[in-house]
């Protein structure tokens, strides 16, 4: 994915008081950053950040933090923070496929995954966010009885996911529409994300998935 550069983004976040530096170096001790004992929440691949301030705002007893691998979008989520200053959430500019070095076990109840980048490549499956490599990275620090809720506009890679989760033998699939503005039971509180919005309105059905671990 291309995306534009902007000059002073990895500047101005490695001075916000939202990003966290060396977030290493909190794995275990994560409730005693955030100064109490509530659940945890990620966001993976937060983009601009929207769905996971809109979710902050509305549950001020759950710690949030979003990933975002990009600076050149994180920065428009800390200019947004600058203005919402809501102090259950904070940001990591990291890759996800190392969070099991940030994350100690059973530190985080649930994992969101929105409109995640569909790597439509074959030979790039692996890097799909639902993809058992990742799973397998969620499971080390994902509780035992937490969850992942993913969403998308893309069948391929819902169908996939489906397909990861169902072959997996440490993933349980919990619930999954195919149309999830329709679904009753699934829509249920849901917040929408800028994608979400934008997808739906052109008429695209919104896909979701619920999965937890398989704990023996």
């Amino acid at each position: 994915m291309r995306l534009r550069n902007i000059p002073g983004a990895t500047e101005a976040i490695a001075n916000s008081s939202f990003c966290i530096d060396n977030p290493t170096e909190y794995k275990g001790q994560w409730n005693e950053f955030f100064g109490n004992n509530n659940p945890i929440h990620l966001e993976i691949g937060m983009g601009k950040g929207r769905f996971l301030m809109d979710l902050a705002a509305l549950h001020p007893d759950i710690n949030y933090i979003g990933i975002e691998r990009y600076t050149s979008v994180l920065l428009r989520a800390v200019q947004k923070m600058d203005e919402l200053q809501l102090p259950n959430v904070h940001f990591l500019c990291v890759d996800a496929k190392t969070l099991d070095e940030v994350f100690e076990k059973d530190e985080v109840s649930k994992i969101y995954l929105n409109f995640s980048d569909p790597w439509p490549k074959d030979r790039h499956a692996k890097r799909r966010l639902t993809s058992h490599q990742f799973l397998d990275v969620y499971e080390k620090f994902l509780k035992s009885d937490g969850n992942i809720e993913f969403k998308t506009d893309n069948i391929d890679l819902f169908n996939f996911s489906l397909d990861e989760i169902n072959e997996s033998e440490k993933w349980n699939l919990d619930a999954h529409t195919f149309d999830l503005h329709h679904d009753s039971s699934m829509n249920e509180g849901n917040i929408m994300t800028e994608y979400e919005e934008k997808f739906s309105s052109k008429g695209n059905k919104i896909c979701k998935l619920i999965t937890s671990r398989i704990v023996k």
